[in-house]
């Protein structure tokens, strides 16, 4: 039975509206329904003051919506209505939270699941450590920088996870060469996909490729709470999250709502470029999450059949950058036909060709980076005062 968007409607009108008012979808509440390989993706608008208690009608309209015969799945978000304005954006930067049972409420954290560097982030059971991959503009090698980190990382004897964070755009299917749809562990938690050892969750496994991914704020923060928490990482020492370019609202909530060890911002040397990652940067700074480092990507090009190097988006600018605001400069990575050939195959340079130059940049890379994590946490555990009882 394949599903439609008029039986999903029909199944919604059963469910009660604030106060019994009627049914949410003749009250207006359900946006668009979106529908792909069996999953059905929507959100309900509710009024602001309220939105905290809504999470029961939430819960319910799931649930119907899951019962439908052919349903393999569904992601339903809260979206808030103000007043005087009519439908408007979603609440900034926070979405509401599903209430744990009693049964299962307040798990004990496994011993190196990170702590919160702020108030409202809640940790990841079993990952030591998440680590954030942004760049302040799209097109200057961030996810391919973030594969190669991870595999860099993983090189260095250390258990990696990579969890594409970027709905509307998801690369690493490609970049690891991986396909096929996740498993699930009671129909409820998804087993990562794995490849070059690394553990891999991505809305690439969940959708067709060429499927458009129209969603408000809400859906695509639903879908990332998600891929985060309801996976089954096991133990991981890192977990890299390749963030979506820009410095948008799954940036800021992501930076907001997971403890996040740190941040590695991707830029190319032009000043077009080094304007945008310095919205990155600035991001981070303002939800306290720790810079660890600028890495300049296609720093200069080595033709190769003279040998002779150009600087086709100048050179050195992320260095300069970095010294000028007291980050970390964590290395060049240079605009090299192998790392993109290999990046397009499904077979990043790290693991295609682990005695190359471009191998041992991102080796040494992913040193750097561990090495400012370890820095960070020292900081951190340094600065919570301790009582002494005399």
């Amino acid at each position: 039975m394949s599903v439609t968007k008029e039986i999903v409607t029909e199944r919604l009108k059963t469910v009660n509206g604030p106060d019994f008012t009627g049914n949410i979808v003749d009250l207006g509440m359900v946006s668009e329904i979106f529908i792909a390989d069996s999953k059905v993706f929507f959100s309900i608008t509710v009024p602001a003051a309220r939105a905290q208690e809504m999470e029961p009608l939430r819960a319910a309209a799931e649930r119907v919506v899951k019962a439908i015969p052919g349903v393999a799945g569904a992601v339903v978000a809260l979206t808030a209505e103000k007043k005087g304005g009519g439908m408007e954006a979603p609440v900034p930067a926070r979405p509401v939270a599903r209430p744990v049972p009693p049964a299962a409420a307040a798990p004990r954290p496994a011993p190196h699941a990170p702590a919160s560097h702020g108030s409202g982030k809640r940790g990841v059971p079993g990952i030591e450590a998440i680590i954030a991959v942004a760049s302040g503009k799209g097109g200057v090698g961030k996810s391919t920088t973030a594969v190669n980190l991870a595999l860099g990382l993983a090189a260095n004897g250390l258990r990696v996870g990579v969890l594409d964070a970027d709905i509307y755009g998801p690369s690493m299917p490609k970049l690891l060469n991986i396909h096929g749809r996740p498993q699930t562990v009671d129909g409820k938690i998804l087993k990562p996909m794995e490849n070059y050892g690394l553990k891999v969750m991505s809305m690439g496994f969940l959708v067709d490729e060429e499927t458009p991914m129209i969603w408000r704020g809400p859906m695509v923060m639903s879908a990332l709470t998600q891929m985060l928490r309801e996976v089954e990482w096991g133990r991981l020492d890192v977990l890299v999250v390749d963030m979506p370019p820009g410095t948008g609202d799954a940036q800021l909530t992501m930076a907001q709502q997971v403890p996040l060890a740190g941040a590695v911002i991707v830029s190319t040397p032009q000043d077009l470029a080094l304007i945008d990652a310095r919205k990155g940067l600035n991001m981070f700074k303002k939800v306290d999450v720790p810079l660890l480092g600028i890495v300049e990507n296609m720093s200069y090009f080595i033709a190769p059949d003279t040998g002779k190097r150009y600087d086709i988006f100048g050179h050195g600018g992320a260095r300069r950058e970095a010294e000028r605001l007291g980050v970390t400069f964590l290395g060049e990575v240079p605009l090299e036909m192998g790392i993109r050939e290999s990046s397009d195959a499904g077979a990043p340079v790290v693991v295609s060709k682990p005695d190359g130059a471009e191998a041992k940049t991102y080796r040494d890379i992913a040193a750097k980076v561990w090495d400012r994590v370890n820095e960070e946490r020292g900081a951190a555990e340094a600065a919570v005062p301790s009582i002494v009882f005399e």
